[in-house]
């Protein structure tokens, strides 16, 4: 998992409205509205996860949040704060995630011809995949992921069952 049980879930893109509303473009996989005292962790600089308190939010879509933040009460208080990449703690995570993000792989188990490969650390969302970075023998892995590659997944027993390629690991190790 993340660091600091942080997970990464998107980044404030855009400044809305006189208030200092912020819109927190995510990958939850699903309409979000978070409720106030939910806490965002802004990363103002790298490494540092600062927390703001939720005022208000409104589900814009299934990727787009608009956000009101304690502390954050003007359009030029939140333009600071726009293009930040935004965190949540992992307890937070599970409760906002939808079951069929990609993102809520993060901590699931990869599993290929019966074996263990390793934990899911981070999911890369690109066009025509998914990529899920884990970690075998000391050294990061990609696992691509898409029609062909993925089997099944479990989700009580947190593991994702794929087909890889032949000869994928052997590029890495």
């Amino acid at each position: 998992m993340q660091q600091n049980a942080y997970i990464h879930i998107g980044k404030l893109v855009a400044v809305f409205g006189i208030k200092g509303e912020l819109i927190l473009q995510h990958a939850l996989g699903k309409k979000t509205q978070f409720k106030p005292q939910d806490i965002l962790f802004v990363e103002e600089i790298k490494g540092s996860y600062l927390p703001y308190f939720v005022v208000s939010s409104k589900a814009k879509s299934v990727d787009e949040t608009q956000c009101l933040l304690e502390t954050v009460s003007t359009p030029e208080a939140a333009a600071r704060l726009r293009g930040k990449q935004v965190w949540i703690t992992e307890k937070d995570f599970r409760r906002f995630a939808g079951n069929n993000a990609p993102i809520s792989l993060l901590g699931y188990q990869v599993i290929s011809d019966g074996e263990k490969l390793g934990q899911v650390e981070e999911v890369i969302e690109q066009p025509h995949q998914v990529l899920l970075t884990i970690r075998k023998e000391g050294k990061e892995v990609l696992i691509p992921l898409h029609e062909e590659s993925l089997l099944s997944v479990n989700h009580d027993r947190k593991e994702v069952v794929v087909q890889l390629p032949e000869g994928l690991l052997d590029v890495y190790l």
